[in-house]
């Protein structure tokens, strides 16, 4: 009786189990049951794939070697879309295949929207045309994108004369400009969309795990019989036994197949796309921009996305890593690209790269063709002799019915027993979507006394479940906001957050700045500034020891460095010359470590206050 099978009428009812800690879920993956499916991987595809088994009433686990969306899931353009590039190819080509995917793509564009309207919105994209012959192509292949989506079709595109155009875009070039095409496609924040459907998936009834480790698999009589696990904190480890096991592991995928099987050829293609956060000064708050041929042929995007401004991607072959890093060549490109888009007022500056961060694409390869652009993300789904069940490929658009395909494989290879023989999770409503409204966040002014701004993003962020994080926030002291101190001056993002966020299973300093809180992504130097404030805090809620405050504060500034372009960043104003003799920088130097009191290597905001009141004499000599 360990297991209760969910009921499947919660698609609009507000689930009410509360959410077993990470210790529960682990003692339950440790507590010797079979489970009828384990998925490895809590990506978006391994998050889908836990919510809709759980749903057909599959006792269901999922484990994850780092943190939920860690991977590429977390690193994505943002956007929900079918893929207008796509659609250009499938036309162009006669490609059935293709036309197929954009055409399930906009279906599940839709479905998002629906089932997660606080974490997503509709967001139209600007298509500047500089030839007047464009005008009309362009226009037809938007207006074939909008036919395609058919009744889940977001709003109408339109034709916007040069003067309309610039009003609506007015950093855009106008030399040349004949006018712009809007088109509408849907925005996300990926991280917490993919934390939202595993946690929607443990409130029915899976049992989910982050830092636990797959290191075997078990077989019996030929079959997949069960796994070895790890809990990558405390180390322990332990057996697992289980009907049937999918990988969905993303760029990974081919490191679980040979464990099946060391024989088998590698499926995965993977592929680099770099991303830039600009300030949000680069693009009007609720338009985006497309470039549809870049000098070397590729598409980028420049899009608003929680007050800053994403520019991407790139596309380059890579190897498979955890770590992959933004390199300077691509962080230029994007910012030449985008140069030739701005009108001479706007200066693109180098120094302007808040943070930049690189995701492995984890596409399917097709041996014969060459490069990975020519690549659609179309998934597979491959049943192993063995019965391991690989989901490969595909997008973040299009992860329901990647999950709902791999289920339907795991069911009929396994030949599992569900409740539910169908997929349940077609309008399935996303944990925090119950009880959103557009308008929702004026409560938590008037009832808890937060400042108008962070209520926007808790409901944005966490939907109807911002009234449970609102209720673990200190007093200000002071007269307005009541409650809700903010960890940077310049971010929403408030101490109640981090308490919330351990609850939401987040184990290490990176899980908070880059997962939980979007901070790592949106600003680099601003959550390394935060960074002593959250260990402070997590370390509370956890019990850390002083070593282990030292080894997180490590680990997270290692992580900024390399995966989030601060090195980067700073080997780039390092190349720029510097005319002082030797006496001058030493004195600069004093200077700087006076201001810099706590010798973290940068200077903030509120260490400069400080010296102010203290040193005022350093300012003025």
């Amino acid at each position: 009786q360990w297991y209760n099978g969910p009921t499947v009428a919660a698609k609009t009812e507000r689930k009410k189990r509360p959410l077993p800690s990470r210790t529960e879920q682990v003692n339950m993956l440790q507590a010797g049951h079979t489970y009828d499916v384990l998925i490895i991987g809590g990506g978006a595809t391994g998050a889908g794939c836990a919510l809709d088994a759980t749903t057909r009433g599959l006792r269901t686990a999922l484990v994850e070697a780092d943190d939920f969306a860690s991977g590429t899931s977390s690193r994505s353009t943002k956007l929900i879309h079918g893929g207008v590039r796509y659609l250009q190819k499938a036309i162009l080509h006669l490609d059935y295949d293709q036309y197929k995917m954009v055409k399930e793509a906009l279906h599940e564009r839709a479905n998002m929207l629906e089932v997660a309207p606080h974490l997503t919105r509709p967001l139209p994209i600007l298509l500047p045309v500089y030839k007047w012959w464009q005008v009309p192509y362009y226009w037809f292949g938007i207006k074939m994108y909008d036919i395609v989506a058919g009744d889940r079709n977001l709003k109408s595109s339109y034709y916007l004369s040069k003067k309309n155009t610039l009003e609506l875009f007015p950093m855009l070039k106008s030399d040349n400009l004949c006018g712009g095409i809007v088109y509408y496609d849907g925005q996300q924040d990926d991280a917490r969309m993919n934390l939202a459907i595993a946690l929607t998936a443990a409130r029915h009834g899976a049992t989910i795990a982050n830092h636990v480790k797959v290191t075997k698999l078990y077989k019996n009589n030929n079959k997949l019989s069960g796994a070895r696990l790890r809990d990558e904190l405390s180390g322990k480890e332990w057996d697992i036994k289980a009907k049937s096991i999918i990988n969905a592991t993303g760029p990974f995928t081919d490191s679980i197949r040979k464990m099946d099987d060391q024989s088998i050829k590698d499926i995965c293609c993977p592929s680099s796309g770099v991303h830039i956060v600009l300030p949000g000064y680069y693009s009007p708050e609720h338009m985006g921009l497309l470039d549809p041929s870049t000098s070397d042929g590729r598409v980028i995007f420049f899009l608003p996305w929680l007050k800053g401004t994403i520019a991407g991607t790139t596309d380059l072959p890579c190897n498979v890593t955890h770590n992959p890093k933004p390199t300077e060549d691509e962080i230029l490109f994007i910012l030449t690209e985008v140069k030739n888009y701005l009108n001479p007022d706007v200066e693109v500056r180098r120094g302007d790269v808040l943070s930049a961060w690189s995701g492995i694409r984890p596409l399917v390869s097709d041996p014969n063709k060459p490069d990975t652009q020519s690549l659609a993300r179309n998934h597979i789904v491959h049943v192993s002799p063995s019965g391991l069940v690989t989901i490969a490929g595909g997008k973040w658009t299009t992860y329901r019915a990647m999950a709902a395909e791999t289920i339907d494989a795991a069911i009929e290879s396994a030949n599992l027993k569900p409740l539910y023989k169908e997929c349940q999770t077609d309008g399935f409503l996303i944990e925090g979507a119950h009880g959103w409204t557009p308008t929702m966040y004026i409560r938590l002014v008037q009832d808890f006394g937060l400042e108008m701004e962070v209520a926007q993003h808790l409901a944005k962020s966490y939907g109807d479940r911002a009234f449970a994080v609102a209720k673990m926030a200190q007093m200000t002291g002071k007269r307005w906001p009541i409650i809700g101190k903010k960890i940077h001056p310049e971010f929403p993002y408030i101490d109640a957050e981090i308490r919330y966020g351990v609850r939401e299973y987040a184990c290490t300093a990176v899980d908070m700045i880059a997962r939980r809180l979007r901070l790592a992504f949106l600003n680099v130097q601003a959550a390394a500034e935060a960074l002593p404030g959250v260990i402070e805090i997590m370390a509370e809620e956890l019990k850390w020891s002083d070593a282990e405050k030292q080894k997180q504060t490590k680990a997270a500034a290692d992580f900024l460095a390399n995966e989030m372009g601060q090195m980067v960043n700073r080997a780039s104003r390092d190349k720029i010359p510097i005319n002082l003799t030797k006496d001058e920088i030493q004195s600069y130097i004093k200077r700087f470590q006076i201001i810099d009191k706590d010798r973290k290597g940068f200077v903030s905001i509120n260490d400069i206050r400080r010296s102010l009141k203290v040193t005022p004499f350093l300012i003025r000599r």
